[in-house]
């Protein structure tokens, strides 16, 4: 594995978006995935001495895109969008679709269509590094809002999600665990998730990177068998 993820949580305590800055540690070559707002993202890189080359963009919506033109004029980097929706972003370089891949110095995410929240969004997954970046499709315990898709978008975007290994973790675009909790059941896999989260608060981590298997046996949305059943949440 030599991919390093560092989220960055943007728009605290409005949208509690995060971003995240990789770098494969083999090349140090780094890029950012939904640059929310620049300076905070800024920030981090200048810290840790970094030059990001690339922002990876999971769907047009501005709390994950208002920092790509700042960014880009300051670092000279390439924006890489879905393919879908590159009308709707500006400063577009790299269009992306279903069965592409990215490559990040040696590390290389296969993209995913994962239509539902947005018509065109898609997701990142990094499959020697076992890391899935969701965007607004997958959540802590929930999932995001049909603002474009269908229901059924969504089921089939989230059934390939939960047919990906349970040991790949998967990085959400917000940070909206606080709300999934309140609907976790009382079982012991929820006390396995619970326990998992704690020992992330007690070392001050974000709340990402949640392995999949466990989020399949907690999240109510990746639970349901049925697709009538789904579609009645809508």
């Amino acid at each position: 594995m030599s991919l390093q993820i560092e989220p960055i949580l943007c728009r605290p305590n409005t949208m509690d978006n995060y971003a995240y800055l990789l770098t494969d540690t083999q090349t140090k070559e780094s890029a950012i995935i939904d640059a929310s707002e620049a300076e905070p993202i800024i920030r981090v890189c200048e810290q840790k001495n970094i030059q990001p080359k690339y922002i990876l963009v999971t769907h047009h919506h501005e709390d994950h895109t208002n920092g790509n033109l700042p960014l880009k004029k300051k670092y000279n980097l390439q924006i890489a969008v879905p393919r879908l929706e590159s009308s709707l972003i500006d400063g577009a370089d790299i269009l992306l679709s279903e069965n592409d891949t990215f490559s990040l110095g040696k590390s290389t995410a296969k993209i995913i269509s994962a239509p539902g929240h947005t018509n065109g969004h898609i997701l990142y997954y990094f499959t020697e590094d076992k890391a899935l970046f969701t965007g607004d499709v997958l959540f802590n315990l929930s999932i995001g809002g049909l603002f474009e898709g269908t229901p059924q978008q969504m089921w089939n975007s989230l059934n390939k999600i939960t047919k990906l290994p349970d040991d790949v973790c998967f990085y959400g675009g917000h940070e909206y665990t606080g709300f999934g909790l309140s609907h976790l059941s009382d079982d012991e896999d929820a006390k396995k998730y619970l326990a998992f989260i704690q020992e992330k608060l007690g070392k001050n981590l974000p709340l990402t990177g949640i392995p999949l298997g466990l989020e399949k046996k907690c999240n109510p949305y990746l639970k349901i068998n049925a697709e009538e059943e789904f579609y009645r949440l809508f």
